[in-house]
C-alpha cells in the first residue's frame, strides 16, 4: 500500500494541541504509513492514559481523543482517492465527539445515490488499513437511499444517524441525510419516543432494573450513560438542538439538574476511562479488579470503617442513582410535553393532589410550603390507588426541591408517624412507594440513619447488593410470603405470615436488621438502638418494641445455628430454644431470617439452607412445646431411633440379631445424629455386603435435615485420613461438601457421610453414570490416600481471585463432645478442603466431625478433631503449629490462583 511520493495531504484545520501534525505530515512522507499512524496512535494513547492518571479533566480527554481520531482518519481518508460523490462520516458516540481508550469508532461511508461498485476495491483497501493501523472500527457502507430505507425500519440506526458528523469527502451528502432523517420524514417524536422508551425498558431488564449490581454496568446499567444518552436523544429530536446546552432557560431542566447531569456524565466517564484503561479493551462492566485500582486511583484512602473500594463504590451507586431518577423526571417532562393535551382529564383528590390523565400532582406549587406532610401523604395516596400511574415531573421536582423540609420536627410530628406507619399497612404498593421515596430523597430524609446506607456496598461475593437495596429487598421477600404462589417455595413461611397479627412488626424488623452497617462495631447492636428509637416515636407499646429490638439484636442467630451448628445436636436445639423463649420469637425470626438470606445473594437460598431451616425451626418448636425444662433424655432418642430403624430393616428380611451385631461397635453419636432411614440403608448395605472391602453408596438424601443435597456413605476399615481421600474424590467431581460426618467403629471401621452439591448449588439427582463415577473416583482415592502428596487442584473463578484475604483460624476443646474444635475462615477455593484434610494426615489429626459453610467469596467450616488416639488436643505447641500450617498451606494456594 504505497504512497505516491508526489501526494499532498490536506491539512486538518483544527491543530490538536498536544500532537505535532507537521512532523507527522514529514514522516507520512518518507516512511510506511502503517508504522507512522501506529506509532502515532501508541504515542498519544501513553499520553492521554497518563494525563488521566493525573487527574486531568476527563472531558478534555474523551473529546481530544475523538479529535485525535478525526485527524487520523482525514490522513488515512487522502491516502486514497475519491470522488466528490462520497463522504467519511462519524456516527454514534464518536459523531457525538466522545471517545474512551476502546470505544468503537463508528464511521459510515456515504455514497451519493449513483454511486456503483468502483469505490469497492478503494473501500476495502482503506477499512483494511484502518484495522492495520489498530483502530476499533465499526464500519457500514451505504447509498443515501440505503442509510434512509434502514433508518425508517431501525430505531437504533435512526438514532446513530442523529449525532451524524463529516469527518472528510462531500458535506452536503450529510447535510441531506439529516434532513431527510429528520422528525418530519421518519419517527415522528411520539414514535421516537416510544421506541427508545420501550429501547430503555429492555435493557433496563436485563440488568434486573437495578442500579446496584455487584459489578455494574457503566454504560447500559440502569443510572448508566445511555440513561443519559436517552435524554440527549429525545431533547435533541424534539427541541431540534445540537446540544443540551441550548436548551438551558428553556425550562426543560433546572440549572441544578443540569448540574446533576453534567457531573455524573463526569464521574461515569472517568470510570469508564480507567475500567477501559485498565482491561485494555472495551470492557463496560465495573469488575471486581478494577473497582479496586480505580479506588486508589481516584485517590480514595480506607478507614476504620469502611475500605477505600467501598467507598468508591459508594459515589458510583449514589451518581446512578441520581442520574436515574433524573433520567425518570426528564423522560417524564418530555413525555407530557409530547403528549399534552388542550384539555387533560382532572380528577381531583383532596384539596393538596388531583390526578392528570392518571397520574398524581399538587393542585398549587405551595402545597409542600403549607403542608409539609404531603411529602408523605402523596406516597400514602399512590399506595391506597394502585390505579394511579406515578408522579407527574413538575412535581416530582417539587418533592426534591422542597425535601429539606423534613427535619427533626418534621419526623417528630404524630401525624407524619401516624402516616409514614401506614405505608406499612398498605394491602399493596408498599416496596414501590419505598422505593420511590428512595429515589426521590424522601426516604432517607425522613429516616437519616437509612439515608447512610443509601448506596454502601460491602465488597465481598456474599452480599450481591447494596445495604438499602438489600433492605427493601428483605421487605419485599416478606410480602411475598403472603401470596399463594409464594406458599410452595415457602410453606412454613407462608403459614406464618397467614396467622401472623401484627406484621408491621416484622417489616419495621427487616427496615432496620442491617441499618448499623458501616458505622464500625457490632450492626446489630447499633441497628437495636435505632430500632428501639423509632418504635418509641412512632407509638409501638412496650412489648412491641421489645420484639422488635430483640428480631434486630438476633436476626443472624437462626441461619447461624442452621448452617454452623450441628442441629441433629438435642442440646444445640434445646439452648437455641433457650434464646428464642417462645413460639412467636421462633415465628417472627424465622420469617426474618428467611426474607433475609434470600435477599442477600441469589444461590444462598436452596433447597440445602431451606431443609437446614425447615429442621431447625421444627425441632425448636417441638422442643418449645414440650418444655424448655423437659429436655430430651439421650437414651431414650437412640433406643427410639434403632426401633424405627429395626422395623424399616424387618421389610428387607434383616433381623433384629444381624443389626445390633453391626450397631454394637458403634458409638451412641451414630444413633444421635444419623436418621432411622439413613441407618437402616446403611446397614442393609453392610449385611447384604459383608467383605472388608470399601464401601461407597450414593443416592439423594431422604433426610428431612438434608433435603436437597446428594449423600455419599463411605465405610472403610483400618484407614486413616478417609476425610481427606473423600475430600480430594470429590474436588475432583467438581462437588461442594456441604456437610461431614465421621463415625470410628469399635471394630477398626470408619464410617462416614457427606452430602455435597453440585457447583451450581444442586444435587447430582437421578443419574445413575454420574453417581459410578463419583463412587469410582472415591474408591480409587481410598487406594491412594497414603502414597499421594498433592490434593486436586482446579482453576479458581475469576470473581473468587478478588478477595484474597488472609486466613484466619480459632481452636479450642469443646466440654460437652470431648474433641478440639477448629474454626477455619478463608477465602473459597476449589480443593480447600482436601487441603486441610492433608494437613491433619501430615499431623496425625483425627477428623471427628465437620460443619461446612460457605458464604459468597469465603467458608467459615468448623472441624470437630481429636489425637490419634481420639482425645481432644492438649499440647499448646501442636495447636500452634496446626493453625500455622493450616493458614500456610490455604494462603499458598491463594498466591498460586492469582498468579495464574
Amino acid at each position: 500500500m504505497s504512497q505516491p511520493a508526489a501526494r499532498q495531504f490536506p491539512q486538518v484545520a483544527t491543530q490538536p494541541i498536544f500532537f505535532n501534525q507537521a512532523r507527522f505530515r514529514e514522516n507520512l512522507a518518507s516512511k510506511p504509513p502503517v508504522v507512522v499512524f501506529k506509532d502515532a496512535i501508541a504515542g498519544v494513547n501513553q499520553q492521554f492514559d497518563q494525563r488521566f492518571l493525573e487527574g486531568e479533566d476527563i472531558r478534555h480527554l474523551i473529546h481530544e481523543r475523538a479529535q485525535f481520531i478525526d485527524l487520523i482518519l482525514h490522513y488515512a481518508w487522502h491516502h486514497f482517492d475519491w470522488g466528490d460523490d462520497i463522504s467519511l462520516i462519524a456516527v454514534g458516540g464518536y459523531g457525538r465527539g466522545e471517545l474512551h481508550p476502546h470505544s468503537d469508532i463508528d464511521i459510515l461511508i456515504l455514497l451519493d445515490n449513483k454511486v456503483g461498485t468502483e469505490y469497492n476495491e478503494t473501500l476495502q483497501s482503506f477499512v483494511t488499513m484502518l484495522w492495520d493501523i489498530g483502530l476499533d472500527i465499526g464500519s457500514s457502507v451505504r447509498t443515501l437511499q440505503e442509510c434512509i430505507d434502514i433508518a425508517r425500519e431501525d430505531i437504533t440506526v435512526a438514532t446513530n444517524l442523529i449525532e451524524a458528523r463529516r469527518i472528510a469527502g462531500n458535506d452536503s451528502l450529510r447535510d441531506q441525510l439529516q434532513i431527510l432523517t429528520d422528525a418530519k420524514h421518519m419517527w415522528p417524536i411520539r414514535d421516537f419516543y416510544q421506541a427508545k422508551w420501550e429501547e430503555q425498558e429492555k435493557r433496563h431488564e436485563k440488568h434486573n432494573n437495578t442500579e446496584y449490581n455487584l459489578e455494574p454496568n457503566i454504560k447500559n446499567a440502569p443510572g448508566g450513560l445511555r440513561d443519559i444518552q436517552m435524554i440527549n436523544w429525545v431533547a435533541k429530536r424534539y427541541f431540534q438542538v445540537q446540544t443540551l446546552l441550548q436548551l438551558q432557560g428553556q425550562d426543560f431542566f433546572t440549572e441544578h439538574e443540569f448540574g446533576i447531569l453534567r457531573r455524573g456524565e463526569e464521574f461515569l466517564w472517568r470510570v469508564r476511562y480507567g475500567v477501559h484503561m485498565l482491561a485494555g479493551r472495551a470492557e463496560e462492566r465495573l469488575l471486581f479488579e478494577y473497582q479496586r485500582e480505580l479506588a486508589t486511583i481516584f485517590g480514595f484512602q480506607e478507614n476504620d470503617k469502611r475500605l477505600a473500594v467501598e467507598q468508591f463504590m459508594h459515589q458510583y451507586y449514589k451518581t446512578v442513582l441520581a442520574l436515574r431518577e433524573l433520567n425518570d423526571v426528564l423522560l417524564q417532562y418530555l413525555q407530557e410535553t409530547i403528549e399534552e393535551k388542550v384539555a387533560p382529564t382532572i380528577v381531583p383528590i383532596n384539596e393538596r393532589f388531583q390526578l392528570c390523565d392518571g397520574f398524581i400532582e399538587v393542585t398549587h406549587r405551595d402545597v409542600f410550603d403549607q403542608t409539609p406532610n404531603a411529602l408523605l401523604e402523596i406516597f400514602v395516596l399512590m399506595g391506597q390507588d394502585p390505579s394511579i400511574k406515578g408522579v407527574r415531573a413538575e412535581t416530582i421536582r417539587l418533592i426534591r426541591e422542597r425535601r429539606w423540609l423534613i427535619d427533626e420536627s418534621f419526623r417528630k410530628d404524630p401525624e407524619n408517624n401516624r402516616m409514614f406507619m401506614q405505608l406499612f399497612q398498605l394491602d399493596y404498593g408498599l416496596i414501590s412507594q419505598l422505593k420511590r421515596m428512595k429515589r426521590y430523597g424522601i426516604l432517607g430524609r425522613y429516616l437519616p440513619e437509612f439515608g447512610k446506607i443509601t448506596g454502601q456496598m460491602q465488597h465481598d461475593l456474599f452480599h450481591r447488593y447494596t445495604v438499602d437495596a438489600h433492605t427493601l429487598l428483605v421487605i419485599k421477600n416478606i410480602r411475598r410470603f403472603r401470596y399463594p404462589d409464594e406458599k410452595k417455595q415457602f410453606p412454613i413461611a407462608a403459614h406464618i405470615m397467614k396467622r401472623m397479627e401484627k406484621p408491621e412488626l416484622l417489616y419495621i424488623a427487616g427496615l432496620y436488621h442491617d441499618i448499623g452497617k458501616g458505622r464500625g462495631g457490632d450492626h446489630s447492636q447499633l441497628g437495636a438502638v435505632d430500632a428501639a428509637a423509632f418504635c418509641q416515636q412512632h407509638g409501638f407499646s412496650a412489648r412491641e418494641t421489645r420484639l422488635v429490638v430483640w428480631l434486630v439484636e438476633k436476626h443472624l442467630l437462626m441461619s447461624y445455628v442452621s448452617q454452623k451448628q450441628d442441629i441433629s445436636d438435642p442440646e444445640v436445639i434445646h439452648n437455641f430454644a433457650l434464646q428464642v423463649g417462645d413460639r412467636l420469637h421462633l415465628d417472627y425470626l424465622y420469617a426474618l431470617t428467611v426474607a433475609d438470606m434470600c435477599g442477600t445473594n441469589p444461590e444462598v437460598w436452596n433447597t440445602w439452607r431451606a431443609s437446614l431451616m425447615r429442621q431447625l425451626y421444627l425441632e425448636t418448636k417441638r422442643a418449645l412445646r414440650r418444655g424448655l425444662e423437659n429436655t430430651i433424655d439421650q437414651n431414650e432418642l437412640i433406643e427410639e431411633t434403632q426401633q424405627l430403624a429395626l422395623a424399616k430393616l424387618a421389610d428387607k428380611n434383616i433381623c433384629e440379631n444381624q443389626a445390633r451385631a453391626i450397631w454394637s461397635v458403634m458409638g451412641d453419636e451414630y444413633f444421635v445424629r444419623e436418621g432411622h432411614i439413613d441407618i437402616a440403608w446403611q446397614t442393609e448395605a453392610i449385611v447384604t455386603n459383608p467383605s472388608d472391602e470399601n464401601l461407597v453408596l450414593i443416592r439423594e438424601t431422604t433426610s428431612h435435615e438434608f433435603e436437597g443435597a446428594t449423600q455419599i456413605f463411605v465405610r472403610v476399615k483400618d484407614a486413616p485420613h478417609v476425610f481427606t481421600a473423600v475430600a480430594n474424590a470429590l474436588a475432583q467431581q467438581n462437588l461442594n461438601i456441604q456437610d461431614a460426618r465421621v463415625y470410628s467403629a469399635a471394630n477398626g471401621y470408619t464410617a462416614d457421610t457427606f452430602y455435597v452439591l453440585d457447583d451450581n448449588f444442586q444435587p447430582i439427582g437421578d443419574d445413575p453414570a454420574r453417581s459410578e463415577k463419583i463412587r469410582e473416583s472415591v474408591l480409587e482415592e481410598l487406594r491412594l490416600v497414603s502414597g499421594y502428596r498433592d490434593v486436586v487442584s482446579r482453576r479458581t473463578p475469576r470473581q473468587l481471585k478478588q478477595f484474597a484475604v488472609p486466613t484466619r483460624t480459632y481452636i479450642s476443646n469443646d466440654i460437652v463432645s470431648g474433641h478440639t474444635v477448629l474454626e477455619v475462615i478463608s477465602p473459597d477455593r476449589p480443593g480447600l478442603l482436601a487441603t486441610i484434610g492433608r494437613v491433619f494426615m501430615d499431623m496425625d489429626i483425627q477428623l471427628q466431625n465437620a460443619k461446612i459453610s460457605t458464604l459468597g467469596e469465603r467458608v467459615e467450616d468448623i472441624f470437630f478433631i481429636s489425637d490419634i488416639d481420639g482425645n481432644p488436643l492438649s499440647d499448646p505447641n501442636l495447636c500452634a503449629e496446626l493453625q500455622k500450617e493450616i493458614c500456610k498451606q490455604l494462603d499458598l494456594r491463594v498466591e498460586k490462583d492469582l498468579a495464574r
